[in-house]
C-alpha cells in the first residue's frame, strides 16, 4: 500500500493529510511543530512525504522525514499538473499553487478562482487553459483587526467574534469588527463579480480558516473545501511520482 503523507505549514498552522494515492484517510491540523513532532511516530508505513511552507518551521521536521520516507520540498521547481504562467515564479507561495492545483482536480478546463481565506486572503485563478495566472492577496480579518489597533493611538485589539452579523456597529468593538467581518466578506463578494464579469463559467472554491464563517456570509454560489490544499498538495505528489516511474 503506498502511503503518501502531505504537509502544509502556513502562517498561522500545519495541516496534514494522509493518503493512500488518491484517498483520504486522516486529516489534521496542529498549532506547533512539537505537536506535529509528537505524531510522526505513528505513521510508520509511509512510502513519500510532500512538504509545502511559507515559514521556515519546516526545517524543524525535515530530517525526521526524510527517515521515514522518500520526502519532497515544495519549491519552484516541482513539477506541476498544470501550467504555472505567474510572472514571478520564485516568490509564489507554494500554497497558492497547492490550493489551484486542488481546484483544477475539481473543475479541469474551467475558469476556476479558489479563494484562500486564512492569515492573508488570496485569490487564485486558473483559466480554462489549465494555466496559474495569479490573483490577488489582501489581509485576513485578524490581521486588519491587529492593524487598526497597532496603526492608532486610540483603537483597542479586538478578538474576532465570528457569531457577529451586525452592519452597524453600536460601539467601538462593534465597529471594528464590522470593518473587519462584513467588510472581508463584502471584499470577496465584489472580488467574485469582477472576476464573472471577466471570465464566463467561472467556478469559485472558499478554503482557509475563516471559510465557515465568511461562506454563511456570501450570496454567491461556490464550493467550500476546508482541505482544498493538501488535497492539490496529494495530487503534486501523485503527479511527481508517475513522471518518476
Amino acid at each position: 500500500m503506498a502511503m503518501n503523507l502531505v504537509l502544509d505549514f502556513g502562517n498561522t498552522r500545519i495541516k496534514l493529510g494522509l493518503f493512500n494515492k488518491d484517498s483520504l484517510i486522516q486529516s489534521k491540523c496542529y498549532n506547533s511543530v512539537n505537536e506535529l513532532l509528537t505524531d510522526l511516530n505513528l505513521f510508520p508505513k509511509l512510502t513519500h512525504c510532500f512538504i509545502c511552507s511559507v515559514t521556515p518551521q519546516h526545517e524543524l521536521v525535515l530530517e525526521q522525514l526524510k527517515k521515514l520516507a522518500n520526502t519532497i520540498l515544495f519549491s519552484a521547481q516541482t513539477n506541476l499538473p498544470i501550467q504555472n504562467c505567474y510572472k514571478s515564479n520564485v516568490t509564489l507561495g507554494s500554497d497558492r499553487i497547492a490550493a489551484s492545483v486542488g481546484s483544477f482536480c475539481l473543475y479541469p478546463n474551467q475558469n476556476v478562482l479558489t479563494i484562500d481565506a486564512g492569515t492573508c486572503i488570496k485569490y487564485n485563478f486558473v483559466n480554462s487553459q489549465n494555466q496559474f495566472i495569479g490573483g490577488a492577496i489582501s489581509p485576513g480579518i485578524a490581521m486588519r483587526l491587529k492593524s487598526m489597533q497597532e496603526n492608532t493611538a486610540a483603537l483597542p485589539l479586538v478578538k474576532i467574534d465570528l457569531n457577529y452579523n451586525q452592519l452597524v456597529g453600536e460601539n467601538t468593538n462593534q465597529s471594528l469588527l464590522s470593518g473587519a467581518l462584513i467588510g472581508t466578506a463584502c471584499e470577496i463578494e465584489q472580488m467574485i463579480a469582477r472576476y464573472k464579469l471577466n471570465y464566463e463559467n467561472l467556478q469559485v472554491v472558499l478554503t482557509g480558516g475563516d471559510a465557515d464563517y465568511l461562506s454563511k456570509q456570501l450570496k454567491n454560489r461556490f464550493f467550500t473545501n476546508p482541505i482544498i490544499i493538501i488535497q492539490g498538495l496529494n495530487n503534486i505528489l501523485n503527479y511527481n511520482i508517475e513522471k518518476q516511474n
